[in-house]
């Protein structure tokens, strides 16, 4: 059985995440979101959507992007405006 990184629970469904050359054991998505996701830099949230980056800073959202000083960012274009 294969032992969580998260919480230690030994399980016998566990799941390995291959990411960035390392390889990480999780017994549930909760334990996998809680051990890999970032930390919005502003709120403190996990980021388990795309979230926004900044260099090396990682956001939940633009709102939050912009409240620590990042311009640019924004959750949607304009209707209408081309990609």
């Amino acid at each position: 059985m294969a032992v969580c990184e998260t919480c230690g629970n030994e399980y016998d469904m566990a799941f390995e995440v291959h990411a960035q050359g390392a390889v990480h054991t999780f017994d549930c998505f909760q334990c996998a979101i809680e051990g890999m996701a970032p930390i919005c830099e502003h709120c403190g949230t996990k980021v388990i959507g795309h979230g926004v980056q900044s260099g090396e800073h990682w956001f939940c959202c633009a709102h939050c992007a912009r409240a620590e000083g990042t311009e640019g960012l924004v959750d949607r274009v304009k209707a209408g405006a081309s990609a």
